[in-house]
Order: C-alpha cells, then sequence, then structure tokens
C-alpha cells in the first residue's frame, strides 16, 4: 500500500473521529440546556409550548421536508441554527447535501479501501464527507455570535446615550439598528420591526434572546424587563452592564494567557503522533507497510488512534476553562 495513502487513511480517520466526539459534546450541552430552561419556565410558571408572536420567515410554507416534519424538534433546531448562521438555506437544502456528499464518499472509500477494510473504510469516509455541510454551518453560527458578542458592548453604550439624549426605548433600538453594523445591526433592526409591528416588547425581547442565545444578550434582555416591571434608570443599568461585558472579555483574555502553556502543550501532543507517522513515512516507509498489511496491526493502529482520542478528551477537558 502507498505510503501516502495510508498517510492520508489515518488523518481523516482521526478527523473523523474527533468530529463525531465533538458532536456528541454539543448534543450533550444541548441537552443540559434544555434541562435548565424547562426548569426555569416551570419556575416563571410558563409553559415551554407557549406560542410566540415572531416575523422570522417561516420556511415550512415553501420547505416540502418541513413541512412534512413540521412537528419536529430536531428540524425547528436546524432552522434555528441555520438562522443564527444568517444563512438562506433551508433544511431540505442541507440534508441534500450531506445525503450527496455522503454517497460519494460511501463510494470513494468502497472504491479506494484505505482502511483495509471495505465497510469500515465506506463508513467512515461517508460520515466525514456528509458531515461537511452541518459543520461549515456550526461554523458559521460560531463565527457570526463571536462577531455579534464583539459588538455588543459598543452598541448598549451607544443605546444608553442616546436615552440619557431624551429618545425613547423603542427610537433608540431604531438608531441603534441603522448605526450598528451587521450581523448586530440586523439583529436590532428585527427586534424593532417586531415591536413596531404589534408583538409586546417583552415578545420581542424574548425573540431576540432566543435568535442570539448568548450570556450577554441574555443579561441585556433580562435588565430590559426587569426595569420595565420595577422602574429606574435605564440608560444607567445599560452602561454597567457594558462595563461588566469588557470586565468579563478582559477576564476572558487572562484565563486565555494564564491557560495558554496547557493549551500548547495538548496542541503539541495532539500533533506529535501525526508529525512521527509523517517522518516515519519518509525515513523508514516500510514500517508501518509492514504494520497496515498485518491483520494484527490493523487492530493496533486503530487502537492507538482510540488512545490518541482519548489523550485528546482529557486535555481538551482540562484546558477548556469556561468564562
Amino acid at each position: 500500500m502507498n505510503p501516502a495513502l495510508i498517510l492520508i487513511t489515518f488523518l481523516v480517520l482521526f478527523a473523523i473521529v474527533l468530529v463525531a466526539i465533538s458532536l456528541g459534546f454539543r448534543f450533550l450541552e444541548i441537552q443540559r440546556k434544555k434541562q435548565v430552561e424547562g426548569m426555569l419556565q416551570v419556575v416563571d410558571g410558563k409553559s415551554p409550548e407557549a406560542e410566540q408572536t415572531s416575523i422570522l420567515v417561516d420556511r415550512s410554507q415553501s420547505d416540502p421536508l418541513q413541512a412534512f416534519f413540521k412537528k419536529s424538534r430536531a428540524l425547528d433546531n436546524i432552522n434555528t441554527m441555520l438562522q443564527q448562521a444568517g444563512l438562506s438555506w433551508s433544511p431540505t437544502r442541507l440534508f441534500a447535501l450531506m445525503i450527496v456528499l455522503t454517497v460519494a464518499g460511501v463510494a470513494l472509500g468502497w472504491v479506494l479501501t484505505p482502511l483495509g477494510f471495505v465497510v469500515l473504510s465506506a463508513l467512515a469516509f461517508g460520515l466525514f464527507l456528509g458531515s461537511l455541510p452541518y459543520l461549515y454551518v456550526r461554523f458559521k453560527r460560531t463565527r457570526r455570535m463571536a462577531e455579534i458578542e464583539q459588538q455588543l458592548p459598543e452598541s448598549l453604550d451607544f443605546l444608553a446615550r442616546s436615552m440619557k439624549a431624551g429618545h425613547a426605548f423603542s427610537i433608540s433600538l431604531e438608531m441603534l439598528g441603522a448605526e450598528t453594523p451587521d450581523p448586530l445591526g440586523q439583529e436590532f433592526r428585527t427586534l424593532f420591526n417586531e415591536q413596531n409591528l404589534g408583538a409586546p416588547i417583552d415578545t420581542a425581547l424574548t425573540n431576540f434572546s432566543e435568535r442570539v442565545p448568548l450570556l450577554d444578550v441574555r443579561m441585556f434582555v433580562s435588565s430590559v424587563l426587569l426595569q420595565k416591571q420595577t422602574g429606574g434608570n435605564l440608560s444607567e443599568i445599560l452602561t454597567r452592564l457594558a462595563y461588566v461585558i469588557r470586565e468579563r472579555f478582559r477576564l476572558r483574555g487572562q484565563v486565555r494567557v494564564a491557560s495558554a502553556h496547557g493549551r500548547l502543550t495538548a496542541g503539541v501532543l495532539t500533533i506529535l503522533p501525526l508529525a512521527l507517522v509523517v517522518a516515519l513515512m519518509f525515513v523508514a516507509p516500510g514500517y508501518l507497510q509492514s504494520m497496515a498489511d498485518d491483520p494484527d496491526g490493523k487492530w493496533l493502529i486503530v487502537g492507538a488512534i482510540l488512545a490518541q482520542i482519548a489523550g485528546y478528551i482529557i486535555m481538551r477537558r482540562i484546558t477548556n476553562i469556561k468564562v
């Protein structure tokens, strides 16, 4: 077997396992968030199934797949993820891309058989190529949420200054949506349009926090709703909230600096085996070739990959400090 093909096979299998582990962690995190939200809604006396007014586009009217599975919670989550990513895709388009790439990956793995086992090679290539559209949407969503988080403190300062100048909260929202660049400006324009078209401000703010599931946005929404119920100086509240958000950014930077050594060590220990494989391809290509051809050697390679994945998980949990 070609040494380069062995290297590519190892890298592809390693990437597939990492992607599967990341998706598993994400699924568990989503489940925990749902449990916490359910408990909070029960404490607040609100039903999780309560309908809310929203001007978001209902793609189920023109999407046969989503219309057929309209009651499916999974499709609702996918539709929300697409909207949070800022993409105009429909769930049908996402599923079609995943299916096409999965079939292409299965055919490619079946023909090349780089892992030595036909079924294993087909499944590995199919899972890897089929997950690429989903990973792209996740990447776009993460980057968009990060941009919104960076824009939020300045937007809150703008909103506070506008209210100190004598403008009403709704007028300040309109000015903020017009002056703030996207993607946060788009979300504030949607917020203003919802309440301008007749939705209660409570509902519009709740929809805003659902479209932008960030802690800082929930703090902003909670502050506005609390001020509406109890009174107080909203501009001063927003100014202090912007200060708190900036302090969180500063603390997060300090944590990243303090954990930089651990993250660097984790990266080196993760890349070192891959670099060793590449070096062996050039120094002693027959060494790995004989291991790949031996029936027991194949299982040793699989065991090494699993051990590497386990080490990656442990190091990731140690160095992943959330602020």
